[in-house]
């Protein structure tokens, strides 16, 4: 079957790294099902794999993607969820939880096998390539926001680094849940993107908003951190799921997040419980993902290229 694959890895070079062709369709496992793929959507986590982060020399080649929708072997229209283990589901339950592309292939070819507990049912609102953004960079943006930050309507919370995937997401869930929403970027265009999206006011990193929030969505890390610790209310929360920027700020800010009692958490993907409340709230909202381009599959090195320049807002989906 065609698929999109790491054939080595390079930290400097990453796109060095990246092959497409002929790879070995998926065996059947007990406990399992083939997934024939409709749509997936890159996430910089593929990038991360050809730099060999998470992904080992003895693991090569590897198909690349952790998202996907596509129809399972009943005929089904589903989403898949990618954390592979969790609770022992098709693997035993002494094997740690990994995610696709880390342990097992992922979902840039025509088919991908996960345990059978790992399919969700496709809502029909949805087309194929919109349900294909929401496993990882939605769902990690919704966790942020709904569980880890525990927002409610009405409250107010800062999105760093709007055009990201997980930022794009925070903006428009945090919209349709009627939270005041404000977002930064570096780029003109994005911040004016973020305003069509629904923010209610846009800035460049580190200005000051017009009050404190209640919650920041942090993905940028160290570029981001003072700017974050410091736009927050007493009390407040800030949560963290990535650190583009790197992971180290220069100002950690311990003083104020003590004296201001703020909460700083940690969050990484989401349940499959809450993908299916994310599924759920996007059916009824009428909430849509931000969808930069569509690509067939093979074409996916472009997506690539676009991703890793920083050249997109939103999510890049490859369909096969």
């Amino acid at each position: 079957m065609f698929a999109v694959y790491a054939a080595r890895t390079d930290a400097e070079q990453p796109l060095t790294a990246l092959e497409s062709g002929e790879r070995p369709a998926p065996r059947a496992r007990d406990g399992w099902t083939t997934v024939t793929v409709r749509a997936a959507s890159l996430n910089h986590h593929d990038l991360w794999s050809l730099r060999g982060v998470g992904l080992g020399e003895e693991s090569l080649p590897m198909i690349l993607g952790c998202d996907a929708a596509g129809i399972d072997a009943d005929g089904n229209e589903v989403v898949v969820y990618p954390v592979i283990g969790l609770c022992g589901h098709g693997v035993g339950p002494r094997e740690p939880r990994s995610i696709l592309t880390e342990r097992y292939q992922g979902t840039f070819a025509e088919q991908v096998t996960v345990p059978a507990w790992n399919v969700l049912p496709k809502p029909k609102e949805l087309t194929f390539e919109e349900a294909a953004c929401l496993p990882t960079a939605w769902l990690t943006a919704y966790r942020m926001l709904f569980t880890k930050a525990g927002v409610q309507p009405g409250n107010s919370v800062l999105v760093q680094g709007a055009g990201g995937g997980v930022a794009t997401a925070a903006i428009v869930l945090a919209k349709a849940a009627g939270l005041r929403v404000y977002a930064t970027s570096r780029d003109e265009a994005k911040r004016k993107r973020a305003l069509e999206l629904g923010a209610h006011g846009v800035f460049e990193p580190g200005a000051r908003l017009p009050h404190r929030v209640d919650a920041v969505v942090e993905t940028v890390g160290a570029a981001t951190w003072s700017h974050s610790v410091k736009s927050l209310r007493p009390g407040g929360t800030l949560v963290i799921s990535g650190a583009t920027s790197g992971p180290s700020p220069r100002a950690a800010e311990l003083n104020r997040i003590f004296f201001l009692e703020l909460n700083v958490v940690g969050s990484t993907m989401g349940t499959k419980e809450e993908l299916a409340g994310l599924l759920d709230f996007c059916a009824v909202t009428g909430v849509r993902p931000v969808i930069d381009s569509v690509l067939p599959l093979d074409r996916a090195r472009e997506g690539f290229e676009h991703l890793a320049a920083g050249e997109v807002f939103g999510k890049i989906v490859l369909t096969v």
